[in-house]
């Protein structure tokens, strides 16, 4: 039974999620505050977090960034607004989705089991050797492991599959549309900022931010092909 963690301070909102995901078969702890929801990350240890923007005292801006700090696990995001700032700066703070308020328990149920499948160890995306070198980038894909210049790189489950998917291929250009598809299992052509902040903070994970990256190139006008050499 996949363990949510939802952090929704509104009290009605928190009790018809919480128990629309019981029914559909979820383990639920609701914490009512960033702190609270903080403060139980590491004894509940949550397959996936659902995380409110709007919270009072830490933002949920800064509990995302905490986490991620801390842990890996998967972070799906819920807004108020679809089209506000909020979202990418969201994204970038490294959430793996998103939803938008008022939160349709089908639609988010739907993502929590997308984005859990991203992170299960069966995922594969082609068949490949069990550790493959892009020069100072090795990636097992058998163990889903990934390190850099010989440090282990810390990836959220996005984060693993976007580079898994790319990597597959070395030189195919893939357009966002495609990477949101095989990525996040979405078909809206809106969400494609997503496949945008996934690819800001993965080249941040690689020391890419700057100049011209090695691995997640961008084909302007079309997408991101990754260049092993």
């Amino acid at each position: 039974m996949p363990r949510v963690l939802l952090v929704e301070d509104d009290p009605d909102v928190r009790k018809a999620v919480q128990l629309a995901l019981r029914h559909q078969g979820h383990d639920v702890f609701a914490a009512a505050t960033g702190e609270e929801g903080l403060e139980r990350l590491r004894p509940f240890r949550p397959d996936v977090v659902v995380l409110d923007l709007m919270l009072p005292g830490i933002s949920g801006l800064d509990v995302c960034r905490r986490i991620r700090d801390r842990d890996q696990v998967p972070i799906i995001m819920v807004t108020a607004k679809g089209d506000d700032i909020d979202v990418v700066v969201g994204l970038e703070a490294g959430a793996d989705d998103y939803v938008v308020k008022p939160v349709q328990a089908r639609v988010l149920d739907a993502r929590i089991r997308a984005v859990l499948r991203r992170q299960d160890a069966s995922v594969s995306v082609a068949v490949r050797p069990r550790a493959e070198a892009h020069g100072e980038l090795v990636i097992d894909r058998a163990g889903l492991l990934v390190s850099h210049r010989g440090e282990r790189v810390a990836l959220a489950p996005s984060e693993l599959r976007l580079l898994l998917t790319l990597s597959a291929s070395p030189g195919q250009v893939f357009s966002r549309q495609q990477l949101l598809e095989a990525v996040w299992e979405h078909s809206y052509h809106g969400d494609i900022r997503l496949v945008d902040a996934c690819v800001k903070r993965l080249r941040g994970k690689l020391g890419e931010l700057g100049g011209d990256p090695r691995y997640i190139q961008t084909v302007r006008g079309f997408g991101y092909r990754f260049g092993s050499s």
